[in-house]
């Protein structure tokens, strides 16, 4: 980890209806990064629909967990620290007395987040983490549920529903035929939902997060990483029926993946769920491990912060910690543009970005053993804190990565685990990426101001690498075999000339 600069992280408590919990960020920068993550389930929105209170053993649980908190705060030396509760204590009777209380502990002031407003920063969490994201949001937690439109990093204005897990528990009786007619009758008039046909419905909340941990593992899938993980509506819609079944007959298998106290709100949020699909019909389920604590904190950027791509934030940070030189990855960008306008390669905007995020993450594993740098820099990239990218691209930006450092030999093909998660042209288009990459780091040694020496030149099937006559000596024939590689790869002949 890179040195942290005095004063730079940021804490956020967080007061929901089910746990309670602190995340520490690095600093408050466009790509964030947890550097400690801390829960306790209290349960304090368990009684609040029947009784109207935050329970009394809750309270007491809350309090303690509190108190440790403030005091990591103060261990961690953590100077800005933002304090957020939400539907329990905006709803209970006895939430204010209970806030008044947390206060006097944490030391800050505490910020009842009316439901608009929590809806507004659980889709400014999305905003944040999904590129171009177009859909509903949809944030469960254990004392309400929160659904906004959101269109690129326009967000729409949002609803608050008393169907959080807990919430529906409690007012259900624990009674599955009731909870669904809350559920029914909830959600009949909920308005984002009636603009959600076809489009993606972004799920956020724990409970919601243990469905999919679930599916990830009934269905074999082979990457673990929540963010972005996504299902087809249709499957998401049979699962959840399924689940459902499952849990009520208590016959679900792989049922210690989730944590012990969300196990009992499994069925109510598989409930919630469920009416959703049938009711806005999206075309796809993703789930977004980004809410309310990253959309408050995404909110207090600078507007030319908000408005940076968050994949590129991340891929640069990674590149500035690891790589030999963060200057040469940038110059390696413009060196890969250059290539593909010679070799006028189709690409997409977003095929675009993909292609500077492997640029920027091509030499981060310089340190590691050469002979497990492809399968640490797979893992790495597939695994990392990365946003704003779905699944099939992190597989494309690792691969890419890949096989600069494997080579293109099928003796060194990559795990089938990972070359499943593209298609076909994209795997092509990750091995043509990589042979680049190999020519590229030959040439320079990762070092800055070498492959702006270098341009390339097409004739007909021809490719031609041109060095300026400064770099005479950096010209070897392992250059140049590397470089008919590239060369074949697509479709033409390679060779290197002086200028």
């Amino acid at each position: 980890m890179r040195p942290r600069k005095p004063d730079s992280s940021v804490a956020v408590i967080d007061i929901g209806s089910n746990s309670v919990r602190l995340v520490v960020y690095e600093a408050l920068e466009r790509s964030l990064v947890s550097v400690f993550n801390e829960k306790a389930s209290c349960g304090l929105g368990r009684e609040v629909q029947s009784t109207g209170l935050l329970a009394s053993d809750a309270i007491t649980k809350a309090l303690t967990s509190l108190r440790r908190f403030h005091a990591l705060c103060k261990v961690m030396k953590i100077s800005r620290v933002h304090a957020i509760a939400t539907a329990a204590c905006r709803d209970a009777t006895n939430g204010a007395d209970f806030i008044a209380q947390a206060e006097r502990i944490c030391g800050v002031t505490i910020e009842i987040l009316p439901g608009p407003q929590e809806a507004y920063l659980a889709a400014l969490g999305v905003v944040s983490s999904v590129h171009k994201p177009n859909g509903i949001v949809g944030d469960l937690g254990g004392g309400s549920l929160e659904l906004t439109d959101v269109r690129n990093h326009r967000v729409g204005r949002g609803i608050t529903l008393p169907l959080g897990s807990l919430a529906l528990q409690d007012a259900s009786k624990k009674s599955l035929k009731r909870a669904n007619s809350i559920v029914k009758a909830a959600l009949a008039d909920a308005t984002p939902l009636k603009a959600g046909k076809g489009r993606t419905f972004y799920a956020i909340g724990g409970t919601w997060r243990a469905l999919a941990r679930l599916h990830i593992i009934q269905s074999g899938y082979p990457l673990r990483v929540m963010h972005g993980y996504s299902i087809p509506a249709a499957d998401a819609l049979d699962f959840v029926r399924r689940l459902r079944r499952l849990v009520a007959s208590d016959m679900l298998a792989d049922i210690e993946v989730v944590a012990e106290a969300r196990q009992p709100l499994l069925t109510y949020a598989a409930l919630v769920l469920e009416h959703i699909i049938r009711i806005a019909k999206p075309k796809a389920i993703v789930f977004s491990t980004y809410g309310v604590r990253e959309g408050l904190l995404y909110s207090m950027l600078p507007a030319t912060d908000r408005s940076r791509d968050g994949l590129i934030c991340a891929a640069q940070t990674l590149n500035g910690l690891l790589s030999r030189s963060a200057c040469h990855a940038e110059e390696l960008i413009e060196w890969t543009d250059r290539l593909f306008r010679t070799l006028k390669l189709k690409e997409t905007e977003d095929d675009r970005r993909l292609r500077h995020t492997a640029c920027l993450l091509s030499d981060i594993g310089w340190r590691i053993h050469p002979d497990y740098r492809s399968e640490q820099t797979l893992s790495l990239i597939m695994n990392g804190n990365f946003v704003s990218i779905d699944h099939q691209g992190r597989a494309f930006v690792a691969l890419s990565v890949y096989y600069r450092y494997a080579g293109l030999s099928e003796a060194n093909a990559p795990s089938p685990v990972v070359s499943e998660l593209v298609t076909s042209p994209m795997d092509e288009s990750a091995r043509i990426l990589g042979a680049a990459f190999r020519v590229a780091h030959l040439i320079s040694a990762a070092q800055p101001g070498v492959l702006s020496a270098t341009q390339f030149k097409s004739s007909g099937r021809k490719l031609t690498l041109v060095f300026e006559h400064r770099l005479v000596d950096l010209v070897a024939d392992r250059v140049g075999g590397r470089f008919k590689q590239l060369a074949r790869l697509v479709g033409r002949s390679g060779s290197i000339v002086l200028r």
